[in-house]
């Protein structure tokens, strides 16, 4: 069903109980959300296609905040503007604010037994497979080339120094830019 199939009301509701359920159902953070992200706003939907949401992970990366609240917030603005937007941003967080409501006291009451530790490391090996997919598939539809691949490789190689993530974004913007303007430039002779 597309937007113009549906009321605005209908596709705020929509999306503040996609990302709800997204948000829910989700650990790891915003890159374990990418998948379900991806599956539900462009396969189930059809609100956006793969080139938005590469576009959506730039901006994401490229603003401050969580990845999943900025890729929520963009999703719902492009859907139905503003109370898209605070929709989609509200169903993204709510059930993560009511978990860490619950947990947070319960928690540190039960944080030594093994069972709990056992668990979380499980947890923490299903959120690197699901970072792992998101990869995968992003890498699948990214630009390729030597160019390509020395910006990746610059930008982390400059990560892993300590580089604040912002001044990598926009380095690597401006040297994606430059090399465009080189490349357009030798093209036109």
């Amino acid at each position: 069903m597309s937007n113009a199939d549906m009321t605005r009301e209908k596709v705020c509701a929509t999306l503040f109980w996609s990302f709800f359920k997204i948000g829910a159902f989700t650990f790891g953070g915003g890159y374990a959300m990418l998948p379900l992200i991806q599956r539900d706003m462009i396969e189930r939907h059809g609100w956006i296609n793969e080139e938005d949401m590469l576009d959506i992970i730039a901006i994401a990366e490229c603003t401050p905040g969580p990845i999943a609240i900025n890729s929520a917030t963009f999703v719902g603005y492009r859907c139905a503007g503003f109370w898209g937007a605070l929709c989609a941003t509200l169903g993204v967080v709510l059930p993560s604010f009511v978990v860490i409501l619950l947990i947070s006291g319960i928690l540190s009451a039960v944080s030594h037994l093994k069972v709990v530790q056992y668990a979380f490391m499980g947890i923490r090996a299903g959120v690197l497979a699901m970072i792992l997919q998101a990869l995968v598939s992003l890498y699948k539809k990214s630009a390729k080339g030597a160019m390509p691949y020395a910006i990746m490789a610059l930008a982390m190689g400059t990560s892993l120094m300590g580089v604040s993530t912002p001044y990598i974004l926009i380095a690597a913007a401006l040297v994606g830019i430059a090399c465009t303007m080189l490349a357009k430039r030798g093209n036109n002779r």
